[in-house]
């Protein structure tokens, strides 16, 4: 009898436990009807190509919280995706370098295919996952790595890779890696607020950095 009640109790407790995030989305998405009319200017102004996006899904059903900001951030987002020097290969690298620094699983899920797509060796990936520095990089993605690399850990860039990026890259692709990487740590901590997790849908989810 005495087993009974606790496991009473207990079932009691658990079922008046919050729901979890995922239940109770820390920023509801209104629907179309529920927004004003700037946000819905934004929605439509998203939908159309090349983004294609629907306002309700994650960044941007964050970003409709405040459609002034969106507006902004959506047309450094244009630029920074599809018009800086850089092919796709290096400015998704650039982005998944972001996403594994904040650990951002949804950054992550959703610029690992389009990487791989870019020429990426998922080699490359599966060294991050983990958290090691990647082997066989090219020399470009060499270059890439480290800069980004230093300016996370040592908060500066030393000579010789300041003069490595600007020979490979040329003054215009070192800020345009430096703009993709803090973009995306703006996208990364907007996520990681509004606790927005990956689904599991056979991306290879981010491991924690080794202690």
């Amino acid at each position: 009898m005495r087993f009974v009640v606790v496991v009473m109790i207990a079932l009691a407790i658990g079922s008046s436990r919050p729901a979890s995030a995922q239940e109770q989305p820390r920023f509801p998405v209104p629907t179309y009807d529920q927004l004003t009319p700037e946000q819905k200017k934004w929605a439509d102004d998203i939908a159309a190509p090349p983004r294609n996006a629907k306002f309700s899904n994650p960044p941007y059903g964050i970003y409709v919280r405040n459609p002034e900001l969106a507006a902004r951030i959506t047309a450094m987002s244009d630029y920074l995706r599809w018009k800086t020097s850089l092919p796709a290969r290096l400015s998704e690298f650039a982005i998944l370098i972001s996403a594994r620094h904040w650990t951002s699983q949804y950054e992550w899920h959703q610029h690992y295919p389009l990487a791989i797509k870019g020429g990426l060796d998922p080699k490359i990936l599966d060294d991050m996952i983990v958290g090691k520095r990647p082997s066989d990089m090219k020399d470009d993605e060499t270059i890439l790595y480290e800069l980004v690399t230093q300016l996370y850990r040592d908060k500066a860039v030393s000579d010789d890779t300041f003069a490595a990026g600007v020979g490979k890259f040329g003054e215009r692709g070192v800020l345009d890696i430096v703009g993709i990487v803090g973009f995306y740590d703006f996208v990364a901590m907007a996520l990681i607020t509004a606790k927005v997790d990956s689904p599991h849908d056979g991306v290879p989810r981010l491991q924690a950095f080794p202690k």
